[in-house]
């Protein structure tokens, strides 16, 4: 209990769990710890949160592999989907389902990893109706990332037809996601993973056919010979500059991730001899405006079968283990954190 110190009503305090992470002198930790809704930050609207994910930026922080973190002690968790538990928001009231992606949280605000939030609700999404809160967050970051790449895509105007989509990380929850969306829309997908032995699990998702990153990922001629209508590359680097590089005329690539890094060494030569279109795309600070166009296109083209395939549940005390897993690139599809 806590006393109020300008009156005599004694407060009940509101303790849950979150995963905190936190460097110092002693060095760094991520751990579970007992938090007090009177340490969450301010905001307009407080959630209890049912489903987090780990995506790729999570695992990054939780292991501390790259500066993710800028603010200290911090709640982990860039995703999380529940209930509204109060709100002064005009968009949200007591029992509405939301999601959440991005907006800097798990970086330089508390995030999701916890059993309770306060955020501000213009952040927030309405879950479709057709989703559960756990389907969300099958979803996630990455697979609202997906949705932005394949309608980056659809703007350019590449209709099932026009050719080959290549698919890179496709093993991965941006990957897997978009082989699973781009197949539904009637595309013919190809897959490119370093986990060959993966094949069936691609092909189950709706992939034509599969190839090794290998035949990607070392430096390449700046023009090579023309295959793809269209890319959604979660890879970067030498694997982009390919892609890029094996673009038919008028093709367009969606770029949205890092995993092989954050260099990207090509030419001009496909873009000024090929009119290739080269669009990146942010998840973290998208408008709420295209934020609720993906998941509304989620909710309609995106299999639940295929999207259950995908993925692994894990609980809150879990998160630390699968996040190495994660780093060490032995996760396939996505994890979701039952909070």
């Amino acid at each position: 209990m806590t006393n109020c110190k300008k009156c005599s009503i004694t407060k009940a305090t509101t303790l849950f769990k979150s995963l905190q992470l936190n460097k110092n002198d002693a060095g760094f930790s991520s751990v579970i710890l007992d938090t007090d809704e009177s340490q969450l930050p301010d905001g307009d609207t407080l959630v209890q949160v049912e489903f987090s994910t780990l995506n790729y930026k999570d695992g990054l922080a939780i292991t501390n592999a790259a500066p993710v973190v800028r603010s200290w002690p911090m709640v982990a968790g860039i995703d999380g989907a529940g209930t509204v538990i109060e709100s002064s928001h005009p968009d949200w009231s007591v029992g509405q389902r939301f999601v959440h992606n991005g907006w800097g949280l798990g970086e330089t605000r508390w995030g999701l990893m916890s059993q309770r939030a306060r955020l501000q609700g213009q952040w927030l999404v309405h879950l479709p109706e057709a989703f559960t809160t756990r389907q969300a967050m099958a979803i996630g970051t990455a697979g609202y990332t997906a949705m932005l790449c394949v309608l980056a895509l659809e703007r350019h105007g590449l209709k099932p037809g026009d050719g080959e989509i290549l698919v890179t990380g496709a093993t991965g929850g941006v990957g897997s996601v978009a082989v699973a969306l781009l197949s539904k829309l009637g595309f013919t997908v190809v897959a490119a993973t370093g986990k060959v032995d993966e094949s069936d699990y691609l092909m189950q998702l709706g992939a034509s056919s599969v190839i090794d990153r290998a035949v990607l990922s070392a430096p390449g001629k700046p023009l090579q010979k023309e295959r793809w209508a269209g890319v959604v590359d979660a890879v970067g680097s030498h694997t982009l500059a390919n892609a890029c590089a094996q673009m038919r005329y008028g093709g367009v690539v969606a770029a949205c991730g890092l995993a092989q890094g954050a260099d990207f060494v090509a030419t001009v030569m496909p873009f000024i001899l090929r009119s290739v279109t080269l669009v990146g795309i942010d998840s973290v600070m998208a408008p709420l405006a295209l934020r609720q166009q993906a998941w509304e296109r989620l909710a309609q083209d995106l299999d639940p079968a295929k999207l259950e395939s995908m993925v692994q549940q894990v609980t809150l005390n879990q998160t630390v283990e699968k996040a190495h897993e994660l780093m060490a690139g032995k996760i396939r599809g996505r994890v979701i954190v039952k909070l």
